[in-house]
C-alpha cells in the first residue's frame, strides 16, 4: 500500500517535460479557440473542457498512479503556470500574444456581424450582454467590448446613462430652489 501512494512510477524529469509540454499545448490549444471559450461556456465547450482534462491526464503523468506522481504533476503545473503568467505580464507583446486585444462588437448601436461570426458569438450573446449592463436596447450602445478575458463591456450613449448620485443632488438642489421661491 506505501509503495503505491509514494513511489512514482515514472522518473520525476519526464513527469516534469510532460506537464509542461502538456501544458504549453493546452495553452496554445485554447488562444487559438477564441476569447469566447473562456467566458461564453455552452453546453458543448463544456463537455469538451471536461474531456480534455481526462485526455490529457496520462500524458501529463504517464503509467504513473501513485500520490506522489500525481501531486508532483499538480505542482509543476502550477509552478510553470506561475511562472509563465508572471513572464507575459512584463510584456504588453506576451499579453497581446497569449490574451489577445479587444474586439468592438457594436458601435453607435450596430452591431458588427463579421466580427461576431469570426469570433463565434451570437447576436443573442452581444444582446444578453448589453441588457445585463443597463441598455434597454441597442440604440443606447455607444460600444460594446469583448475583452481578452472573454467578458463584454458596455458602453452607453450619454442619454442613456443611469443616473449618478451628483445628477440626483443637483435635480434635489433645482427642487428645493423652487420649492423655497414657491413658498
Amino acid at each position: 500500500m506505501w509503495n503505491d501512494l509514494f513511489i512514482s512510477g515514472v522518473p520525476l524529469a519526464e513527469k516534469a517535460v510532460r506537464t509542461v509540454l502538456v501544458y504549453l499545448f493546452l495553452l496554445v490549444g485554447l488562444r487559438l479557440a477564441g476569447k469566447r471559450e473562456l467566458s461564453q461556456l455552452n453546453s458543448f465547450d463544456l463537455v469538451v473542457l471536461l474531456l480534455l482534462s481526462n485526455v490529457v491526464q496520462n500524458a501529463v503523468i504517464g503509467n504513473d498512479n501513485s500520490l506522489a506522481g500525481g501531486l508532483f504533476g499538480a505542482g509543476v503545473l502550477v509552478g510553470v503556470n506561475a511562472v509563465v503568467v508572471r513572464t507575459v505580464r512584463r510584456s504588453d507583446a506576451g499579453v497581446m500574444l497569449f490574451e489577445g486585444t479587444p474586439e468592438v462588437l457594436v458601435r453607435d448601436g450596430q452591431i458588427d456581424m463579421r466580427a461576431l461570426h469570426r469570433l463565434g458569438l451570437r447576436r443573442g450573446d452581444v444582446v444578453n450582454a448589453v441588457r445585463r449592463q443597463g441598455a434597454s436596447t441597442l440604440d443606447e450602445v455607444d460600444e460594446a467590448v469583448l475583452q481578452p478575458g472573454g467578458s463584454i463591456t458596455v458602453t452607453l450613449q450619454p442619454g442613456a446613462q443611469d443616473a449618478t448620485a451628483a445628477d440626483v443632488a443637483r435635480l434635489e438642489a433645482k427642487l428645493d430652489t423652487l420649492i423655497a421661491r414657491l413658498n
